[in-house]
């Protein structure tokens, strides 16, 4: 086949070697382009000092060490030159956001813009050969008997892709590939493995949306009021940040659940993270080993803080209750913390021994008021801890009994901070109120608590107390 022939815009094939994937920290090392403009074909390509350090294991991957760089030039140096080449051309490479997103990054740290229209041609394979069963390069190059010259060298798989393109067109020709252009490249956004049927389909109301991977392993939860145009903002996202730009790559499908408003996405959020476990979010902690500080007062009327453990925990119903951790360790490091930025007695807070009549080691480095020499009045040091730890008082439950909260056409039924379900009828209601006792969460307890100090509070709806 004669590629001079082919009748298309200007396209520019490009792959890049890099000492990483990390867009700001990382540098371009290398450099290749085949051109196919004015009907010829040309190339290009620098090896770029990036002036850090290459990794051992990139080194072995690409075959490009500190020494083959360290005397070529920087990429501000070939910068002008190589936006030259690419100027006026579609931009074509595999896993574009990869190889378009570091070059985008490296010009606009010199203050040059770069915006060209991107092909990808992990999307052009999906698009022409759906029954494929990957579209890795690797997998192209075995499933069209592409000649590989310099696997992992910018040019050599830069001329892979120009391969790739002349087996396209052999096989459904320049007309088709031409239509192809236009609709790839009218749609850069998406990742290359997402069809644009799916992200029409999203709603662009409230709810949750599950990103999936390899196999229907769930990489990332989130919620939203407005579904689809969150789910874009990520994928616009990738070319400038690291996370989003590695989300995009890994997705493979696209699931979400539409709630009647925000306060509904925000709580099912919190419960899909933690039953699903998606790779890519903060992992939310379970609250089974919940613990808290309550405050009494001994013999000679010193306020101590005692650890409330999980057996005898009931948020909502207990009023001397404070914090709330995950676990003792977090709850001891909390109460350390405060005692140094207040300047308060460990000794006094039972975090170490007290000996009557010596001070405690806080008072020796400065970091004690000195209570336990008596310095400073019991009553001042009581009043001090109770000021702090009021600020992380646990709220008892408001409520007579369970409420149900309204948000668009359902009811959030919530009972002492648990959240029970969400009803659509009068029948449902009262059968999740008489359902009995859930699991506190500490994430809901947070969500629910702010949103009932704010414009929920006019949509609660309290339950009589005799139907339970």
């Amino acid at each position: 086949m004669d590629i001079k022939q082919a009748a298309y815009p200007d396209l520019a094939f490009v792959d890049i070697e890099t000492t990483g994937s990390h867009f700001d920290r990382d540098r371009i090392t290398e450099i290749g382009i085949k051109t196919f403009a004015n009907g010829e074909v040309s190339l290009w390509e620098r090896l770029i000092n990036p002036q850090t350090f290459i990794p051992q294991n990139i080194q072995r991957l690409t075959g490009i060490s500190p020494e083959m760089v360290e005397n070529q030039p920087s990429f501000d140096e070939v910068a002008r030159e190589l936006k030259q080449v690419l100027d006026g051309k579609i931009f074509i490479a595999h896993n574009a956001r990869f190889d378009y997103g570091f070059i985008k990054a490296s010009f606009r740290r010199i203050g040059i813009d770069f915006k060209p229209k991107v092909l990808c041609t992990v999307k052009l394979s999906r698009l022409l050969f759906p029954n494929q069963p990957r579209h890795n390069l690797d997998t192209i190059i075995n499933a069209h008997h592409l000649k590989v010259s310099a696997r992992h060298r910018a040019l050599g798989d830069a001329d892979l892709l120009l391969q790739f393109w002349q087996v396209c067109e052999l096989k459904f020709g320049k007309e088709k590939l031409n239509e192809v252009i236009n609709q790839l490249v009218g749609n850069p956004s998406l990742p290359p493995n997402i069809d644009k049927k799916l992200i029409d389909s999203i709603p662009d109301g409230p709810g949750c949306y599950i990103f999936y991977g390899e196999n229907k392993a769930p990489l990332y939860i989130g919620k939203s009021i407005s579904l689809r145009s969150r789910v874009m903002g990520h994928f616009q996202g990738a070319l400038t940040k690291r996370k989003e730009m590695k989300l995009s790559l890994q997705i493979r499908d696209i699931d979400w659940i539409e709630t009647s408003g925000e306060l509904g996405a925000l709580i099912l959020e919190s419960k899909l993270i933690k039953e699903r476990m998606p790779s890519m979010n903060i992992k939310l902690r379970r609250s089974k080993d919940l613990c808290g500080w309550s405050l009494v007062e001994n013999d000679v009327g010193v306020l101590t803080p005692v650890l409330v453990t999980h057996r005898q925990l009931a948020p909502g119903l207990q009023d001397n209750l404070y914090g709330l951790f995950y676990s003792k360790r977090e709850a001891h490091s909390y109460l350390k913390a405060i005692a140094k930025k207040h300047h308060l007695c460990e000794a006094l807070l039972g975090l170490e021994k007290r000996v009557e009549g010596k001070s405690c080691f806080g008072y020796q480095v400065k970091q004690c008021g000195g209570a336990c020499l008596n310095l400073t009045p019991i009553a001042l040091h009581n009043l001090q801890l109770k000021t702090v730890l009021d600020l992380f008082k646990v709220k008892v439950w408001p409520y007579s009994g369970p409420i149900a909260i309204k948000e668009g056409g359902e009811m959030i039924v919530i009972d002492r901070w648990c959240y029970l379900g969400t009803a659509i009828n009068e029948d449902e209601l009262y059968e999740l109120a008489e359902a009995g006792e859930a699991e506190f969460d500490l994430d809901i307890y947070k969500i629910l608590k702010k949103s009932l100090s704010g414009p929920y509070k006019k949509q609660v709806i309290e339950l009589p107390v005799c139907s339970l």
